[in-house]
């Protein structure tokens, strides 16, 4: 009797104490004592087809195992147009971490302010928008790779310098706040995730290697091409932290830091061989060096500087004789 009154009782407690409640949906029936592990860092597959958007990867808790394990983020099918991916997150209220589960909304809501990276910097969605049915991509957040997509647009996202991978809302976690546009996107039509995406989590969940008591923190599937593709082409191990972060997105930052690499590593080459071309040329067509060696050669051998002296003075005496001739017409 006393767990019946607990498991009924606990929503209506939950509901009046808990003010995240209002944020967006919450699941009361997954929550755990202990903070989810960072997000890892991974490279994006490339897109399947056209057609599909990018879900990013999350922890999730398993109750068997007592143990957070890694759902992989993948490249899914939208439910049906002008539906977009609200990425769900974890939020602590006290001492406990409650999962606040992802929905298709025709707006991205509230996802703690979680910055999966790939479109998803904490605040709604720079990855593409639909228009006409269509999905357009955009390519400085997205891997479209070779795939023939052409309803793509280049659109660069302004990251944070500072590299956040917390991975949960409240307590020491991010401070985020729903605006009112996101508290009622969350309130609009939602279509749960697709059976593909609960496949997907039902795969991760009986991966050991995914649990993060084994692979700590570094999940060795980070992300797949396609919901539940564990193995083959298109999945991604996690990375080192500090080489590649989900919160900079691919293509911009990786653009950015090559550019600035390699333009000074090939101007630098360029402007060492070109001053001693510089400094060669000019004494050649300059008249005054031939000169110079002419009325002085053993002195040309060693005091080569000196020599540029020796050529302006000797240049101003043939002035006067170069007037003299002009002024004896003028005489006769």
């Amino acid at each position: 009797m006393l767990k019946f009154l607990n498991r009924s009782l606990l929503p209506l407690v939950l509901a009046v104490f808990l003010p995240a409640m209002a944020m967006a949906q919450i699941s009361v029936e997954i929550s755990a004592n202990v903070p989810p592990p960072e997000l890892p860092v991974y490279d994006q597959p490339q897109i399947p087809a056209d057609g599909y958007l990018w879900t990013p990867g999350y922890w999730a808790w398993s109750d068997d195992y007592q143990d957070y394990y890694w759902v992989p983020g993948t490249w899914v099918l939208a439910p049906q147009p002008d539906y977009l991916w609200t990425p769900g997150y974890w939020g602590m209220q006290g001492a406990v971490f409650f999962w606040h589960p992802g929905y298709w909304g025709p707006q991205v809501g509230f996802y703690g302010g979680v910055n999966y990276g790939y479109g998803y910097g904490g605040n709604g969605y720079e990855g593409g928008y639909w228009q006409r049915g269509r999905l357009y991509y955009n390519r400085n957040v997205n891997n479209v790779g070779n795939v023939n997509i052409t309803n793509v647009y280049n659109k660069t996202v302004i990251n944070n310098t500072t590299i956040n991978r917390v991975s949960y809302n409240g307590g020491n976690g991010i401070h985020a706040q729903p605006t009112a546009a996101q508290l009622a996107a969350s309130r609009g039509p939602h279509i749960e995730a697709t059976p593909a995406q609960r496949q997907h989590m039902a795969m991760a969940v009986n991966q050991p290697a995914l649990r993060a008591g084994q692979n700590q923190g570094r999940p060795p599937i980070a992300a797949t091409a396609k919901p539940g593709a564990f193995s083959g082409a298109g999945v991604v191990g996690a990375k080192q932290p500090g080489t590649m972060s989900v919160v900079h997105q691919n293509t911009v930052p990786r653009n950015d830091v090559r550019a600035r690499s390699t333009a000074p590593l090939t101007v630098a080459p360029r402007i060492e061989t070109p001053r001693p071309e510089a400094e060669s040329r000019q004494p050649q067509p300059s008249i005054e060096p031939r000169r110079v060696p002419e009325q002085g050669q053993p002195r040309s051998n060693v005091p080569q500087p000196p020599r540029p002296s020796a050529p302006e003075v000797h240049a101003t005496p043939p002035r006067p004789a170069e007037h003299a001739p002009e002024h004896e017409p003028h005489d006769h």
